[in-house]
């Protein structure tokens, strides 16, 4: 029988893991749109839907996701699913949603690497890095709509483009002192620093705490536990970290794998502000330091998994992937290409169990954390400028072929050469824009029809278009 609450209003029946799953593989295969999109899912379902917790612990859980590196919207799946039924529903609800999308990304991978220069398929990605990088424009509007709310939210959006942009700092650092930019301010009473709203959820009716499943109260296995967190947190450690050392010790450091493994494990310590921002990083990386791929492709990575369900960020098993097919050593490129994928995917999300189990039970002392919140709230101003720099990276290279390095003491910039404008990308991209922003096309609309486009181009000039 379900309890009743003062209000009359039903509580839920118990749940049991098997029937949770069932809710979180429906969660997952829903998971488009990227993390707000993601999110918007999940308190659709678990909120108004479901009713397993309230509107004021679905925040609670989702700030504090916020907080941390890695994909907020996985994270918040993994809390939820830790607090319905402890560690077992964690795992369950953060496998399930990251699994669509590494199936999907790994086949369009196996696809791209064998027939990418074939015509309807080049075409296709053609058409699809068009609307990439409206959608890339896109966020930067949203989040600094969500984020810049006073001049100084500006300034360190700026300062951190600049930075990125002419400066060519790198992400980690810009990251980290806009955290203690926002930290120490915060401490010295600087009032613009204080945490924004955050992602927006739902505008329908509040579900309160005490109608829930959950209800009010905190589950026993939910309590601050020293002990068990630590034990936990070795694992994780451990499943983390062993097939990180053991590749450098079988492999030695200049190994393909040994790179990915080491490279993705300092991303996934890195990666706040989202997928968005971290993929300046990621092309900055995988394109000049590494060069796994070309920066075309980071655009065609990045629309599998905008048309895929999944965290944004699995755009980085694109990566891993290509990275291993293109140096397989003696390996099949195409097994070398699997093994790249998966080891990237691995290191990338392992981390996310570890920050949930760990600090989950000791999240009621970091709400109050006024200091935290406003370095989180710094750390997403600076995020607007680290999209608009992967915007206009990412635009420069697919938009012109050719670019000229401008150089002076501390500061390099590459500038495009005009005449070398690809006169087709520009054109689908253009109507791209006025599809989104003039008619509010959705986003998987939008990037399957400029796919179609760039299909129907190939049929109708016979021409591949070049990849930048």
């Amino acid at each position: 029988m379900a309890w009743a609450t003062d209000n009359h209003q039903p509580r839920p029946e118990p749940v049991s893991l098997a029937e949770a799953a069932q809710v979180w593989a429906r969660i997952a295969a829903l998971s488009f749109g990227g993390p707000a999109g993601q999110i918007a899912v999940m308190h659709r379902i678990l909120v108004e839907e479901k009713r397993w917790l309230g509107e004021r612990r679905f925040l609670h859980a989702l700030n504090y996701c916020m907080l941390l590196p890695g994909p907020e919207a996985q994270q918040l799946a993994i809390y939820v699913g830790w607090l319905m039924h402890r560690t077992a529903g964690g795992l369950i609800a953060g496998l399930l949603f990251v699994l669509p999308g590494l199936v999907a990304i790994m086949g369009l991978s196996v696809v791209y690497a064998l027939f990418g220069q074939v015509g309807p398929v080049a075409a296709l990605f053609f058409g699809l890095k068009a609307a990439v990088l409206v959608v890339v424009v896109q966020a930067v509007l949203r989040v600094g709509r969500r984020s810049l709310k006073n001049p100084l939210m500006v300034s360190l959006a700026v300062a951190a483009f600049l930075a990125l942009f002419v400066f060519k700092v790198s992400f980690p650092w810009v990251i980290a002192a806009a955290g203690l930019f926002g930290f120490i301010a915060a401490k010295l009473g600087v009032r613009q620093v204080l945490a924004g709203d955050g992602h927006g959820v739902s505008a329908g009716d509040h579900v309160a705490d005490a109608q829930t499943l959950l209800g009010e109260g905190t589950p026993a296995h939910a309590r601050a536990n020293l002990r068990w967190s630590l034990t936990v947190a070795g694992v994780l450690l451990a499943l983390w970290w062993g097939p990180v050392l053991g590749l450098l010790a079988w492999l030695g450091p200049d190994h393909v794998f040994s790179d990915i493994a080491l490279f993705f494990s300092k991303m996934a310590v890195v990666t706040f502000g989202g997928a968005y921002a971290v993929l300046a990083y990621v092309a900055q990386e995988a394109v000049g330091s590494y060069g796994w791929l070309a920066p075309g492709e980071m655009l065609d990575g990045l629309g599998m998994a905008e048309t895929t369900p999944g965290p944004l960020i699995m755009v980085t098993q694109f990566v891993g992937f290509m990275g291993a097919f293109r140096q397989a050593g003696g390996l099949d490129p195409l097994l070398a290409g699997v093994l790249g994928g998966l080891l990237t995917t691995w290191v990338t999300f392992t981390p996310c169990f570890l920050w949930i189990f760990l600090g989950a039970p000791f999240v009621e002392r970091l709400r109050e954390a006024r200091a935290l919140n406003a370095a989180l709230a710094a750390i997403s101003a600076a995020v607007v400028g680290v999209i608009m720099n992967l915007a206009l990276w990412f635009g420069l290279h697919v938009l012109f072929a050719r670019m000229v390095d401008l150089r002076a003491p501390g500061v390099e910039l590459q500038l495009p050469v005009l005449a070398s404008l690809n006169l087709p990308t520009a054109g689908v991209a253009l109507c791209a824009a006025v599809a989104a922003f003039r008619f509010k096309v959705g986003m998987i609309p939008l990037l399957l029809s400029c796919a179609a486009a760039g299909v129907l181009f190939y049929l109708a000039t016979g021409a591949i278009p070049g990849r930048a």
